[in-house]
């Protein structure tokens, strides 16, 4: 395993790790932590990707494993704040839904012996949720955090906008993986 893929399965061990902290009250700045490690598991998608292109070891099981390990990180994060009620629930559902068809869609392409990379237009979705969860995860920080000069309320409405534009990319790039591989369901009959 090259050092890219490693970095990709460093972010999938973190996932517990900020499930724990997010969710058990009893953990001293527990819900601070899991900010600093859902940031710190944001940043490996970055790191492995950036690793992989330029040492060339871009790999199948990167091709594959990445995009999963964000989708498993970013559906861990939006249960927690549908819990939490920082975010409503449709909006993790139309996120989820999409991670799982996109996922469907590479499956099947798989079992054809194709690998469907990110796009552009993935890359650019995954960003957009990243953004979106680390505000409302610092929304979720608000009274230990030093956002005085902010008010909660329109710290709040900034979450939402961010959401709302994480779903819309979320929407698009779905469109677009299924427009782009419209090949891989026509073979599949």
């Amino acid at each position: 395993m090259n050092l890219a893929n490693k970095i990709t399965m460093v972010r999938i061990f973190l996932i517990p790790v900020f499930l724990v902290l997010v969710t058990i009250e009893a953990i001293p700045n527990g819900k601070l932590m899991a900010l600093a490690v859902f940031i710190i598991a944001s940043l490996t998608d970055k790191l492995d990707g950036y690793i992989a292109r330029s040492r060339n070891l871009i790999t199948n099981f990167g091709k594959f494993m990445d995009p999963l390990a964000d989708k498993l990180l970013v559906t861990s994060a939006l249960i927690a704040l549908v819990e939490f009620q920082i975010i409503a629930g449709w909006v993790a559902v139309v996120i989820i839904a999409r991670e799982f068809a996109v996922t469907g869609l590479r499956t099947i392409a798989a079992g054809e012996g194709n690998v469907i990379a990110a796009s552009s237009w993935g890359k650019a979705k995954t960003t957009a949720q990243m953004i979106a969860i680390i505000l409302a995860l610092i929304f979720m920080c608000y009274d230990v955090l030093p956002l005085g000069m902010i008010s909660q309320a329109a710290f709040k409405v900034a979450v939402d906008i961010c959401m709302y534009v994480a779903v819309i990319a979320t929407i698009i790039s779905g469109a677009d993986y299924f427009v782009k591989n419209k090949d891989v369901i026509q073979h599949d009959k």
